[in-house]
């Protein structure tokens, strides 16, 4: 089987900064009213590229590009709010390697399905009751993470890889409702994208 093509990497760090921690949700305000304000413009162009999928079979290229920036930056978000990372994010939806969090999207299909387009969100009702799961459990590991940071200035990797899973299914199952690939999205990490695999430089 081929990796699916949307894949998620992290590397986090054990060495915590205190200030950045304790002080998460306020930070976050810039990213979040960035993040509503990408949000919509990205949602529109999803609706417009649902109707040119189902009239023509093919998703246009710069909707395509632009829904997956979206895809990248906001799984940089929440990664970054859950306490993954403490490196602040970038404001844009560009690939940015050397950032921990990884997002990487396969290219434009040739061809999408326009029957799985036409009832994509018909589709994905179990994905978002898995992403609604996976939200408690990412923000009660986040808990945990603030409390020992906080008083450690450090957390062990068995935390972060605790949000590994959960946040990785958020990026592939977002990239199926975003019809980036007509692919159902596996509740597995086991097929990652090859140069994913490597841990970053």
């Amino acid at each position: 089987m081929s990796a699916y093509p949307v894949d998620y990497d992290q590397s986090p760090p054990v060495e915590r900064s205190r200030l950045s921690v304790f002080f998460r949700w306020p930070l976050l305000i810039p990213h979040y009213i960035w993040l509503c304000l990408y949000g919509i413009a990205a949602f529109v162009v999803l609706f417009v590229a649902w109707f040119v999928i189902i009239f023509t079979g093919r998703y246009p290229e710069g909707m395509y590009n632009f829904v997956a920036g979206f895809l990248r930056y906001s799984t940089r978000v929440n990664a970054y709010s859950y306490l993954i990372v403490d490196q602040y994010p970038p404001f844009d939806g560009g690939e940015h390697s050397e950032y921990p969090i990884r997002v990487e999207i396969g290219p434009r299909p040739p061809t999408s399905s326009r029957l799985k387009a036409f009832f994509r969100w018909l589709l994905a009702i179990p994905i978002l009751i898995l992403l609604y799961v996976f939200a408690l459990w990412l923000q009660i590991v986040a808990i945990g993470i603030w409390f020992v940071a906080v008083i450690m200035g450090k957390t062990g990797p068995g935390l972060t890889e605790a949000q590994r899973f959960p946040i990785s299914y958020y990026a592939r199952g977002s990239g199926y409702m975003y019809m980036l690939t007509d692919e159902y999205p596996p509740v597995s990490d086991t097929e990652t994208l090859p140069h994913l695999s490597q841990p970053a430089a």
